[in-house]
């Protein structure tokens, strides 16, 4: 039986409210905390919370310095905003609390990735796109088996982790789902944006699992460390 508040693909909005953040990664089923203190982004998230709880997470691509890049490139630009990745992912607002110092703190659950047909004129300062879903129906349906290396996965997790200096408890990770293991591993892990978009772009959870084992090794590889196998 559907859930009244599982969202439908004919629920999602023609046009859609978005939040540029380096770095941001929100993926289908995932769930990302915001703190929404700069008051374009708390004019968007009251503007959600009056409609129907969404806006999407993209990333701006910029340079390592922070400059836009150049807009001729195969992203979205808009005046003299940097431009969008192509790629982004709807969220819905599941729960928001309003501190004292007029910040709003927010609970965004990944529904589906879109891609960007056009850039809209902005609204209340924040940003607006014509989103296409398209080629990413199947975000909105259970997810399927996942057919990867578990064991090798967490084995490459020690490693990074300590290399990067995070500590994650262990034997919560080993508790969670495949799926939820590997969504949550790809947001939480502090990858570069570029590497962040490119586990968005994923085909799949198969390929998302394979391409995060990737990025494991590879970040302990760059930090110094001694990786566990040939570099990929």
């Amino acid at each position: 039986m559907r859930s009244p508040v599982e969202t439908r693909y004919e629920d999602l909005p023609d046009e859609l409210a978005v939040f540029p953040l380096p770095g941001a990664l929100l993926l289908p089923t995932g769930r990302l905390p915001l703190n929404i203190f700069e008051p374009r982004y708390l004019n968007m998230t009251l503007d959600a919370l009056k409609t129907g709880r969404m806006f999407g997470m993209i990333q701006p691509e910029v340079d390592k310095a922070g400059r836009g890049r150049d807009p001729a490139s195969n992203v979205i630009a808009l005046s003299n905003e940097p431009p969008l990745y192509s790629v982004g992912c709807v969220g819905r607002i599941v729960s928001f609390e309003e501190t004292d110092d007029g910040r709003i703190l927010v609970a965004l659950k990944g529904l589906i990735r879109f891609r960007v047909g056009a850039e809209l004129e902005g609204r209340k300062g924040y940003r607006r796109v014509r989103p296409i879903y398209d080629a990413f129906k199947a975000d909105l349906e259970p997810p399927p088996k996942l057919e990867f290396d578990r064991d090798g996965l967490i084995e490459r997790l020690k490693p990074y982790l300590d290399a990067q200096g995070m500590k994650i408890n262990l034997d919560v990770i080993k508790n969670l789902s495949d799926s939820t293991l590997v969504t949550s591993l790809c947001m939480i892990c502090p990858f570069d944006p570029r590497e962040k978009q490119a586990l968005l772009e994923c085909a799949g959870l198969t390929e998302r699992a394979e391409t995060l084992m990737t990025l494991l090794q590879m970040g302990v590889f760059d930090a110094g460390g001694k990786p566990d196998g040939p570099r990929q």
